[in-house]
């Protein structure tokens, strides 16, 4: 029987925040398969802090280089992604989510019709390698008749991104630029049907693991049964543990990783708001008790702060105070830091990405 505590371990190791990281930022992102980026910056960050380097400007020439992107391959909601995984995740995974979104489309007032507009009105605009600003291509929108407004620009891209037609790739004065799918990404993986699941499950339990199927289902927003196809296909390849009674799946490779680094697996870590720690589990027992979970997201409402870990568990929220020139990090303790740990948050702040 396995420790809670010692699944949060593993789960810092698993997700390269303690241990050796990966060589470039790519690299980081694909071992990941998928970090949740809606917050911009903050995923900039949890992709830094996953590499060697830890810097922030990996991340940005990846983009640049057209190696990561970031759209919506899954749950709706924008996660960066190795370039060359995102058609067959969002063969696999956004079906569901563009029919459930059907309503939506329907109070906005955008048929086929509009959406087919909005595709071809897009694609002139970025072909040929063209490259334009969320900004600039709701104008492309506006100025041929077809209104932005009252979240119809948001839906329209955010439904072209999820049928395969745009992402955001290269930066511009720090913000992500759209760009067509088909002419970013030259040389796409091909993966359908269970070998897709096969392949989503393996990455996934590798990354994140200890895992449950539970936690896979939640996370790439699967049914049951794909769930279990995808397991079957990965699980020759992966370890098992008993937690509780529930069987967890991990790469085995992941206990002798958190051996040979266990004294920083246990130290302090900074983790900005949405890193995959916390957001990559339907079950977060281990890191985090249920009964303090509005603690990081207040009220349940979807916005999660940036978190204090020691020990691999949560112990506490942190931000960013003052002017980016003297800017210093103020930390709230869920009941109050130790002597240690009050201590490390100022150092580990001083290196953070």
């Amino acid at each position: 029987m396995t420790s809670l505590h010692e699944v949060a371990l593993l789960r810092l190791v698993a997700q390269r925040i303690a241990g050796p990281g990966s060589a470039t930022a790519a690299d980081a992102v694909r071992w990941m398969t998928a970090l949740q980026a809606q917050d911009y910056s903050g995923a900039l960050t949890s992709v830094a802090l996953r590499t060697s380097t830890g810097t922030r400007r990996d991340i940005r020439a990846a983009l640049d280089a057209g190696e990561v992107v970031r759209s919506w391959p899954m749950r709706g909601t924008l996660h960066l992604v190795a370039a060359e995984d995102l058609p067959w995740m969002l063969q696999l995974m956004t079906p569901r989510v563009v029919a459930g979104a059907a309503a939506r489309r329907a109070r906005l007032g955008l048929d086929a019709t509009a959406l087919e507009r909005a595709r071809e009105l897009a694609v002139g605009a970025l072909a040929g390698g063209r490259r334009l600003s969320r900004d600039e291509l709701l104008a492309v929108w506006d100025g041929a008749g077809l209104t932005t407004a009252g979240q119809r620009g948001y839906h329209l891209l955010w439904h072209l991104a999820q049928t395969g037609t745009l992402c955001f790739g290269p930066v511009r004065d720090d913000q992500q630029l759209i760009v067509l799918v088909d002419e970013w990404i030259p040389d796409p993986r091909r993966l359908e049907g269970d070998e897709a699941l096969g392949e989503l499950a393996w990455r996934y339990f590798c990354s994140h693991g200890p895992a449950t199927v539970k936690d896979l289902m939640r996370w790439g927003h699967l049914v049951a049964g794909d769930a279990r196809t995808g397991l079957a296909l990965a699980r020759a390849r992966l370890a098992t543990l008993d937690v509780d009674g529930v069987e967890h799946l991990m790469d085995p490779r992941t206990p002798e990783v958190l051996e040979s680094c266990r004294r920083e697996a246990r130290g302090v870590f900074l983790l900005p708001g949405f890193d995959e720690l916390i957001l990559g589990y339907q079950d977060r027992r281990c890191v985090l008790p249920a009964e303090l979970a509005d603690r990081i997201v207040p009220g349940a409402n979807g916005m999660f702060r940036a978190t204090v870990v020691s020990d691999g568990e949560v112990v506490g929220t942190w931000k960013h105070v003052g002017l980016r020139a003297k800017r210093r990090v103020e930390a709230t303790p869920f009941e109050s830091f130790t002597e240690d740990v009050a201590g490390a948050i100022p150092r580990v702040y001083a290196e953070l990405p």
